[in-house]
Order: structure tokens, then sequence, then C-alpha cells
């Protein structure tokens, strides 16, 4: 009986591949299908390997910093995405978003502040899209700050920027 089992668990062991076929349907359309069908000329397609993503490892909490507060740098990215450096940012009523590319990602408790014009500029969060409201037409600065409380931990590269709007006489 053992024997039986064992021969049992190594078929099941082995992955099930799939055939597909690929073949000219009736209303002269190509289709595909895991069976070939009945009085027509199948072709078996020849499928590439599988993708596949090996899990990342979790990444290590600093070591001797009771406060949660990564050393130095800790964050390798941290930069505004989402304004043109080329030409007019057309916002009409002044309100646009910016995105926040930060890696890795924000750790607890630090939030993130926007710099407008080299002063911060609305609530801090821990959303990397942010929305800047009823700003005025012109050249503007930009720079997004990672803090904890008051204290600055780092703070992108400042971009400049030009709001296009409508004006009202």
């Amino acid at each position: 009986m053992r024997p039986l089992l064992m021969l049992l668990l190594l078929f099941f062991a082995y992955p099930v591949t799939a055939q597909i076929y690929k073949y000219t349907d009736a209303d002269g359309n190509i289709a595909y299908s895991n069976q070939p069908p009945d009085g027509v000329r199948a072709q078996p397609v020849e499928l590439p390997p599988l993708n596949s993503v090996e899990p990342q490892a979790p990444l290590a909490a600093p070591t001797g910093n009771t406060r949660n507060e990564p050393p130095g740098n800790a964050y390798e990215v941290l930069q505004l995405t989402g304004l043109p450096t080329d030409e007019a940012l057309r916002a009409n009523n002044g309100t646009f978003t910016v995105s926040v590319l930060i890696k890795p990602r924000l750790q607890a408790p630090h939030l993130l502040r926007l710099l407008l014009d080299d002063q911060p500029y609305g609530q801090s969060s821990n959303v990397p899209i942010l929305q800047l409201v009823n700003i005025d037409r012109g050249e503007h600065s930009l720079a997004v700050q990672v803090i904890n409380g008051e204290e600055i931990l780092q703070q992108s590269p400042t971009v400049t920027f030009t709001v296009q709007r409508v004006h009202k006489p």
C-alpha cells in the first residue's frame, strides 16, 4: 500500500502545464484554446517561461535609535514629481497637486511638509500626494521636507516652476 501512496504523491507533486492551441475559427478569426477543437487544424503554441518575483527581505530597523529616526539621509530618494520644469503649470484657479517620490517608504512618526517659496505650506502629512490651493501666478520654488515634530530630518532638492492662471481684472 505504501508504494502506491508514494507513487500518487509523486504524481501530484509535478507541476501541471497547460497546452495552448491556436486555430482559425469558422469566421476566419484567429482563436486560442486549451483544447484543440474537433475538425479544425490547431497548432500548439510554445509559451515562454512564466515570470516570477523573489520575495524581498524586510528592511532592517536602524540600530541604536530609540526615537525611530533614520540616521542621516536614510531616505535614498526624496523628490517632488508632477511639476513641469520646461513650461508653465496651467492652474486656472491656482490649485494643483504634486507627488513625493520617497524610498524607502515614509517611516512613522515622520511626516512630509511642503516648502513653498522657502516657507512651510499647508499641514504636514504622511500621504505622498500633496495639494496646493490658490497659488498666485508667476514663478515659485517648491521643496518637501521629512520632519519629526519640528525637527527637519531631510529635504528634497528645490524645484522652480511657473504657475499660469487666468487673470481676473
